[in-house]
């Protein structure tokens, strides 16, 4: 498999695991480029690493969020791998292990929970705000509370009534706000 066919079932896992956003691949300040990241109710991080080869599973332990646990992301830590490329001795400490075998992302050790420091909260943070503002960017010349209204203008639009296909905001199933 390949690193973006892993990220792809990172993503696909993580939605299935209940996380509500998810980023793959996003860049930030602090250097740290998740390959796939969710978010829980209550700000519970899941970070997914994905290694198409044991060459990139030893490289990983050299970057410094490895070296120093708590400077990185991630309340919970897991390797994606294809079946045998990493073995759960080999794991770092507290984190957990999931391995692609016959097109299914399988559970073969469970991460501790609870491992993201204050630093690694900022950290992930920094990453929610950079995202935010590309969106912003790309959204021009509205502002994200503008584009995030757009329902509530549909209604005024629409004689205080949203189209049939769309839910109201205070519908929207959204942990979050929970």
């Amino acid at each position: 498999m390949t690193h973006e066919q892993l990220v792809t079932r990172a993503i696909e896992w993580l939605r299935r695991y209940r996380c509500g956003i998810v980023l793959s691949e996003q860049t930030c300040s602090t250097g740290e480029v998740p390959d796939a990241i969710g978010w829980k109710g209550k700000g519970h991080s899941v970070l997914i690493e994905c290694k198409a080869s044991r060459a990139d599973f030893l490289a990983d332990r050299q970057k410094p969020w490895r070296i120093q646990p708590e400077l990185g992301v991630g309340a919970e830590r897991y390797f994606l791998a294809p079946r045998g490329i990493i073995a759960a001795a080999a794991l770092p400490p507290s984190w957990g292990l999931l391995e692609v075998h016959q097109r299914q992302v399988h559970v073969v050790v469970k991460a501790k929970r609870n491992q993201r420091s204050q630093e690694g909260f900022l950290a992930e943070m920094n990453l929610l705000l950079a995202s935010l503002r590309r969106v912003e960017v790309r959204i021009e010349p509205q502002t994200i509370t503008d584009f995030l209204k757009w329902k509530n203008r549909l209604a005024t639009y629409n004689g205080g009534q949203y189209p049939s296909e769309l839910v109201s905001p205070a519908e929207e199933s959204n942990v979050h706000l929970e």
